[in-house]
């Protein structure tokens, strides 16, 4: 005779009185009890009827996305991939798998780029994973892949952009802005970054596009142009020039806070103190949690001698910014 825990028994009984579905799996889990209500219902019971529609999968997955119920939509895309084998659905899948699970998007789109091997998105969400995780070389190569093959491809470009730059390969991601500006050459987008890039290089091509950008600002509320106009004075050392520009940034936009910075320095380099430290201030309360601000307000207060306010206000910016070093060593560096 066999025996049985009670534990064992406990678990039997509940199911058979209290349970009545324990026996069925997808009654009972929270996965088909969220398909079995409105408003995925009516498409689980088409689904039921034919489970080969690849149609409903996508439906559904698209219905559960957009519910933020991105766990169950990758089920339903996943299952529209296996059925149909089509490009749009693996990006789904792999999209969905890029914001919580770089490595397995990875993986997917590595065997999915097998299946479709003409494809442009696939490698270039690929690229996007591997930026996810921090792979930062793979996702360049991955993307000098896909440009070989389709270099007027934009996205890939801004992309690849924006990797360069943060491996600080300037020359680099000036390359492949231009590149991206001469197949898009009124995207402003494009030319305010190319702008902002010739400026801190000295390249005098940033006062050209500065120029584009304001002749298409019809509304005249972009500040942007005469910001980079000004950066580019001051890396020329022409400080009155590029305080005009400054001013001008601000009667566009009175909240352009790298603006008030940018004026500022050239102020307290000035010794132009007070006002300097006026202008921080001004940009303190426009944006109380901006770092920059109460890095340059301990800067002007160190100038003036006051280094128990200069150090309060270092570690005020290195509170808001872990990332904000320079502001620590100056606060250390305060005696």
């Amino acid at each position: 005779m066999k025996f049985y825990s009670p534990l064992y028994l406990l678990i039997g009984f509940t199911c058979m009185f209290l349970l009545p579905a324990c026996n069925n799996n997808e009654a009972v889990s929270p996965y088909q009890a969220t398909l079995g209500n409105p408003p995925y219902k009516e498409i689980t019971d088409s689904i039921k009827d034919d489970p080969g529609n690849v149609a409903l999968y996508a439906r559904r997955g698209g219905l559960l996305n957009k519910n933020e119920l991105p766990e169950l939509a990758l089920k339903d895309f996943k299952k529209a991939w296996e059925l149909s084998g089509e490009e749009k659905y693996a990006l789904a899948v792999g999209n969905l798998m890029l914001e919580t699970n770089p490595d397995s998007s990875i993986h997917f789109l590595l065997q999915a780029r097998q299946k479709i091997n003409n494809s442009k998105l696939l490698p270039l969400t690929l690229a996007y994973a591997y930026d996810a995780k921090g792979d930062i070389n793979n996702a360049l190569t991955t993307l000098d892949s896909l440009l070989n093959n389709y270099p007027h491809e934009l996205e890939a470009l801004l992309l690849k952009n924006d990797l360069l730059q943060r491996k600080q390969d300037t020359a680099g991601a000036i390359a492949v802005l231009e590149k991206a500006y001469s197949l898009a050459p009124q995207n402003k987008e494009i030319i305010n970054m190319l702008s902002y890039q010739y400026a801190e290089t000295n390249n005098s091509k940033a006062l050209t596009l500065a120029d584009i950008l304001i002749g298409l600002d019809k509304e005249k509320t972009s500040a942007n142009p005469y910001y980079v106009k000004g950066l580019y004075y001051v890396n020329q050392q022409q400080n009155d020039k590029a305080l005009a520009l400054f001013n001008q940034a601000l009667t566009v936009d009175y909240n352009y806070l790298n603006a008030y910075i940018e004026k500022g320095k050239i102020l307290l380099g000035a010794k132009k103190n007070a006002e300097a430290l006026k202008t921080f201030q001004l940009a303190n309360t426009i944006s109380p949690s901006f770092p920059d601000a109460y890095f340059w307000i301990g800067k002007t207060y160190e100038s003036n001698g006051d280094k128990v306010q200069a150090k309060d206000y270092y570690n005020k910016a290195y509170q808001l910014d872990k990332t904000f070093t320079e502001a620590k060593q100056a606060a250390e560096a305060v005696k």
